[in-house]
């Protein structure tokens, strides 16, 4: 019965949007699979993205099946290589990746306590290096793929809002080398970077200390960045879903359960994870 009602969700949902022309996936890392500061999964930037492009009629389908928190962009490139990113990303239209963070941020030593933080330059070095290797041959792949997508690559921000600024500078600046090198490969293979900045009101956006993640939002920021981008009118806070965070385990037991429906028989479409996560009651007020 479950699954009946999947299907014909996602059939309503579908004939609502007859007129939309993107087919949107998103590539990368926790930001693009929406993790919270409190280690669930929840709507973030992609997802925003997807309720103001359906809002605007311009989405046929979404899918952020290809993004995963700790996802370097060796492990992006890895992904997009699979039979299953082949088939979701031969029709794409509109992709945004969120890739290089992890390739930087897992060698900073951080205190929030104590608001200290540390980190090797050589091993930075070495780091951003092959971010950029991978990212080259990442871009590659997903333009040999996706050959009529617009890409965008989205920037960083600095996400330590307990460091004594004293000591913020020297990881600002090597995030402000991989967001330099992000740009200039972006500009190679003619793809958007979408710079992304939280300011002097950061605090506000990345609520744990001991986290990285923005909440709903610090996602909304993202979203509007991109939306800037695209010409469409930006999300205020007042139009944002209610929380409705998953497990890891729970993210994985809804991406099994789409793939056994598949495997049934039904040809679904990459949208059903609105459906299955959110429920129909809860979107259609966003997207109907």
């Amino acid at each position: 019965m479950k699954k009946v009602w999947i299907f014909l969700l996602a059939s309503f949902l579908f004939t609502s949007s007859a007129s939309a022309k993107e087919v949107y996936v998103a590539l990368g890392d926790s930001l693009a699979a929406g993790q919270t500061p409190y280690a669930e999964i929840d709507a973030g930037y992609t997802d925003l993205i997807a309720m103001q492009l359906m809002r605007s009629g311009q989405l046929t389908s979404f899918t952020k099946q290809l993004a995963f928190p700790g996802y370097t962009v060796g492990d992006v490139l890895e992904r997009v290589q699979t039979e299953e990113a082949h088939r979701l990303l031969q029709d794409a239209t509109l992709i945004t990746i969120s890739a290089g963070a992890n390739n930087l941020l897992s060698l900073v030593s951080h205190n929030p306590q104590s608001g200290k933080i540390s980190y090797s330059q050589l091993s930075a070095n070495f780091a951003l290096n092959k971010a950029r290797k991978d990212y080259i041959e990442l871009l590659t792949q997903v333009r040999k793929l996706a050959p009529r997508a617009k890409i965008y690559v989205m920037g960083y921000y600095f996400p330590y809002t307990s460091v004594h600024e004293s000591q913020a500078e020297g990881v600002k600046g090597q995030l402000s080398i991989l967001n330099e090198i992000l740009e200039r490969i972006a500009g190679q293979f003619e793809a958007e970077f979408v710079p992304v900045v939280f300011g002097d009101d950061a605090a506000r956006f990345l609520p744990n200390p001991s986290d990285v993640h923005p909440n709903i939002a610090g996602y909304m920021v993202m979203a509007n960045a991109f939306l800037e981008k695209q010409g469409l009118r930006k999300l205020s806070i007042a139009e944002l879903p209610a929380p409705n965070p998953l497990t890891f385990e729970e993210l994985l037991q809804q991406r099994e359960q789409l793939q056994s429906v598949e495997e049934d028989g039904v040809a679904l479409k990459p949208i059903e994870e609105i459906a299955v996560h959110y429920g129909y009651e809860r979107w259609k007020r966003f997207f109907l």
